[in-house]
């Protein structure tokens, strides 16, 4: 089998998927500073002639599918394969796999170093000193920019899959308490506390959003859950933007209804005007998307869809986490 990479690949991995299947054509976006889009990513497929794909962020529509419809596999090195035509890879009989949790680190970092960075008003503090404002004898920074620690808060996390995890086990050693809310999934750590969404915004001090998009997500997060958030909370977005209610939040923060957000991502990227305006509030601390962009996170994607494709093909498992459109195994019977 002959696999086209575009996604990138650590050179030990690529070892391993030669010695797995045979051939391994290395082409990554990142050489073109951007994903293949459509035509380019059809020409790709034609021109090594490959078997299957393992992709990142190229645009795998359902006219590339079509056009070169006899991949054995597509693998997604992302945790959503939002930029691949499921539907019509399942109707062609494709296996499609993804990378679950490949970012988990990176944004349980990240939101870490927010979350310190906010609630010590750090930033301030900088922009204080770069000004030039201290003066001789004066407490000024001390009393000014006196913050709060994690140690001893309430964090609420809305969904509690790998990175919602992976937060709580750093946070929980502050210590911090946590509390979550999720449909599908019930912890059997008694430290953590399954509550009501209601009650998440209710009793946090935190709350970071950790929701998939699905028609059932979007827009949740409203202006009757916001408004519940106590005066002095924070609200945490790295997740998707579309499940917030944009204007809901800009109106507490607004109103000061509460302390302060934290948001990774906008419902327009590049951001629009109102998206503008959330990042510009003296009260939101802003990031252009980067909570998952670690040099590691590479690494761990190869690693976590190499071990998925062993699983699948050598070991003849298909009742693995990675394995995106299970139903294409009754596709494939018929």
């Amino acid at each position: 089998m002959k696999i086209l990479i575009t996604a990138p690949y650590h050179q030990k991995a690529q070892d391993e998927l030669t010695d797995l299947f045979g051939e391994i054509v290395y082409r990554p976006w990142k050489l073109q500073e951007r994903a293949y889009a459509e035509p380019e990513l059809i020409h790709l497929l034609e021109a090594t002639q490959a078997d299957a794909l393992i992709t990142e962020h190229d645009e795998v529509t359902a006219g590339v599918i079509n056009a070169y419809p006899k991949l054995r596999f597509i693998g997604v090195c992302r945790g959503t394969p939002s930029n691949v035509a499921v539907n019509v890879a399942t109707e062609k009989g494709i296996p499609v796999f993804n990378t679950p949790a490949r970012n988990a680190q990176a944004v349980a970092e990240f939101f870490i170093a927010n979350l310190v960075t906010l609630m010590r008003n750090t930033l301030a503090g900088i922009r204080w000193l770069e000004g030039e404002n201290w003066e001789a004898g004066a407490h000024t920074s001390y009393l000014q920019f006196k913050g709060n620690e994690i140690a001893g808060k309430t964090i609420g996390m809305v969904g509690f899959g790998a990175v919602g995890q992976t937060i709580a086990g750093l946070v929980r050693h502050f210590p911090a308490q946590i509390q979550y809310y999720d449909p599908f999934y019930t912890s059997d750590d008694p430290y953590y506390i399954k509550v009501e969404l209601d009650d998440i915004f209710k009793t946090s001090d935190v709350v970071s959003i950790h929701l998939p998009v699905n028609e059932q997500t979007k827009g949740l997060i409203d202006g009757h859950l916001l408004s519940l958030m106590k005066p002095d909370a924070i609200f945490v977005n790295t997740a998707r933007a579309v499940v917030v209610n944009r204007e809901a939040l800009l109106d507490v923060l607004e109103r000061n209804q509460i302390r302060g957000a934290i948001l990774d991502v906008f419902d327009h990227e590049p951001p629009d005007a109102l998206d503008y305006k959330l990042i510009h509030h003296h009260n939101v601390l802003a990031t252009p998307h980067i909570a998952g962009a670690t040099f590691e996170v590479e690494d761990h994607h190869a690693d976590i869809m190499n071990k998925a494709l062993r699983s699948y093909f050598v070991e003849e498992k298909k009742d693995i986490r990675q394995f995106v459109n299970p139903s294409v195994l009754v596709t494939n019977e018929a």
